[in-house]
């Protein structure tokens, strides 16, 4: 009796690399792409139609990021088995993301064959990290002390993430769907946390820590 494959479903806003993911997994027989979108806004539309058992998902995508997104993606389609691929393989994001409910977190400097191994194994409900995160996600929770970003809560690193693009607070709340009011309390925790005391410093943060390329920082 045939073996229905895994439907997988793509997040990632470089159309050449997007089709380079597809290739490679369709190319294998248990596995099927579904889906594909070039950022979270997009696949929040798609979703429930392509009704995938996997979703790949960039962590860093225009607009709300994949860390910010992913909670959303798991309360649109419960059971959904998150894989996310990014070439941050440092803290805090393969922390924050494991925190928030992802299956696995693969660097995009792998192999490619290791994206099929990750697909295959978070979709029957295992987790997987590469080799070298898993060793730095280990070391991090035997030396953390919930210091920096990790101390923020998932509302405060997406305000956070967007102040760092240098987005208003009236332009967050809008894309947060929260009162200016709102962001504000939480711009002023999120800088309390850090000891941040101006944007300057912010985007620095944002820089060192991975969250932000340089090249994104302008206009803060």
């Amino acid at each position: 009796m045939a073996i229905d494959p895994i439907r997988v479903f793509l997040v990632e806003d470089h159309c050449l690399v997007r089709a380079g993911f597809r290739q490679l997994l369709d190319s294998n027989a248990d596995i099927q792409v579904v889906g594909e979108a070039a950022s979270a806004e997009e696949a929040f539309a798609l979703l429930k139609d392509a009704l995938p058992q996997v979703l790949v998902l960039d962590v860093s995508l225009p607009g709300i990021s994949g860390i910010d997104a992913l909670g959303r993606f798991l309360r649109l389609l419960p059971g959904l088995q998150v894989l996310m691929l990014s070439m941050h393989e440092s803290d805090p994001f393969p922390e924050l993301a494991l925190e928030r409910g992802a299956r696995g977190y693969l660097s995009k400097r792998c192999a490619p064959e290791e994206l099929v191994i990750a697909v295959r194994q978070i979709a029957e409900g295992r987790h997987y990290l590469s080799s070298n995160i898993a060793q730095r996600v280990a070391l991090e929770r035997v030396t953390s002390d919930r210091h920096g970003l990790k101390a923020l809560s998932p509302r405060e690193f997406e305000v956070f993430t967007l102040l760092a693009r240098g987005r208003s607070v009236r332009e967050i709340a809008e894309l947060v769907h929260l009162s200016p009011k709102t962001v504000h309390v939480h711009r002023a925790n999120l800088l309390r946390k850090l000891g941040v005391r101006n944007p300057a410093e912010l985007v620095q943060i944002a820089v060192r820590s991975g969250t932000l390329d340089l090249g994104e920082a302008s206009g803060v």
